[in-house]
């Protein structure tokens, strides 16, 4: 075991929910050019992130705040394929609305994961918010909210970062910094080039990691958590990234960035990477990486049959849930 508790079996879980999001991303992206799908979002250069920082928490018990992008960070967080296509596919089984809410608007209470709408940075506000309850009510949880760069322009975020300084909330704020806010880079939506460095002006502290290395972010996530525990207060974690796609389907990245740009990153893919480290440490090896495509493979087709064959929510219960 590594000095910051990451064993070799924990670091090949990291590996397949990196890849196995990988894969589940691919599948929405053909269902949709299909026509089978709507509107995909994708986690696709953000695994690293999402999977690293998933893992440094207490998984199923503290509580987590995600947004539309992070497909990789709610299957770390126990989600299963089945229930990703049930979602977007809008199935009566979806866990996460009941096929009520568009897709990639995460939300599953047995798993801690606290379900958020469509107005960028409000998870910041929800995070505080449970927060505070954990505070109160002295139960050990760390809550995380987890948002891109353009996010940080809201009034939300900075709502949520003051509130939670002054009162010493056990949350985190998890930033995903992939350079643009959907289609604006980010030097034009942000006078500072970092993130983190808002920190101060909150009194917490501020961290930048790279956001395409799922260890690092481990170490400075458990950090943040375990000073949280302690009582000490939140922490707003900036990871650099990239998305390698367009922001959504519905999407053309062309207008705004060359592709010469987006080869340059993709060079460093967090998958790549990460597969090269774990054989450089004989960690992962042919077979192993063999056995875990074909299981990826099998979970992935067997989502997708599972989800197109269920049942699509029952008309007379449209006005379920609704208050006038």
């Amino acid at each position: 075991m590594s000095d910051n508790g990451l064993t070799p079996e924990l670091m090949l879980d990291m590996y397949y929910y990196m890849a196995l999001a990988r894969a589940v991303d691919d599948r929405m992206w053909i269902l949709n050019r299909q026509g089978r799908a709507p509107v995909v979002y994708t986690s696709n250069g953000h695994e690293a992130a999402q999977v690293g920082s998933a893992f440094a928490l207490n998984r199923g018990e503290d509580w987590i705040c995600p947004y539309y992008r992070d497909l990789a960070l709610v299957l770390a967080y126990g989600m299963t394929p089945r229930e990703v296509m049930l979602h977007l596919l809008g199935r009566a089984d979806d866990p996460n609305s009941g096929g009520r809410q568009m897709p990639a608007h995460w939300g599953h209470a047995a798993r801690h994961i606290l379900t958020g709408g469509s107005v960028v940075a409000t998870q910041d506000v929800h995070a505080a918010g449970l927060a505070l309850a954990s505070k109160v009510l002295k139960d050990g949880r760390v809550s995380v909210a987890y948002f891109g760069e353009g996010s940080t322009s809201q009034g939300e975020f900075h709502e949520a970062l003051n509130f939670a300084a002054v009162h010493k909330l056990p949350v985190i704020f998890f930033n995903e910094n992939n350079g643009y806010a959907i289609s604006v880079p980010s030097r034009k939506q942000m006078a500072v080039q970092d993130v983190a460095a808002r920190a101060a002006g909150y009194g917490m502290p501020g961290v930048i990691v790279d956001g395409n290395d799922p260890i690092k972010v481990y170490e400075v996530v458990k950090e943040a958590a375990d000073r949280a525990r302690r009582g000490d207060g939140p922490t707003l974690i900036e990871a650099k990234t990239y998305r390698f796609v367009p922001h959504s389907s519905d999407d053309d990245d062309r207008a705004y960035r060359s592709r010469e740009e987006v080869a340059e990153a993709k060079k460093r893919d967090p998958l790549t990477l990460f597969e090269a480290y774990l054989r450089e440490q004989g960690i992962l090896t042919d077979e192993k990486l063999k056995e875990m495509q074909q299981k990826i493979k099998d979970a992935v087709n067997d989502a997708t049959d599972y989800a197109e064959k269920a049942a699509l929510p029952d008309p007379s219960t449209l006005a379920d849930h609704v208050y006038g």
